[in-house]
């Protein structure tokens, strides 16, 4: 690699469809993860829900889907 004026040079750019697909990827990932973070979060008021009054658990489970 070669510097000019302080800034090193960088290769070719990868393909566009290279770069799509790692941004979709990402997108899928993150979505996957969010999910996840989601569904333990309603299994843990579940949880608490049983141990506490049943009556006050469906507002609880809105506040999260919201």
């Amino acid at each position: 690699m070669a510097i000019v004026g302080g800034e090193e040079m960088a290769g070719p750019a990868a393909p566009k469809i290279v770069r799509l697909m790692y941004f979709v990827g990402a997108g899928i990932v993150c979505t996957a993860a969010i999910n996840k973070w989601r569904d333990l979060e309603r299994k843990s008021i579940l949880q608490q829900g049983k141990a506490k009054d049943p009556s006050q658990l469906p507002t609880t489970i809105n506040k999260i889907r919201d």
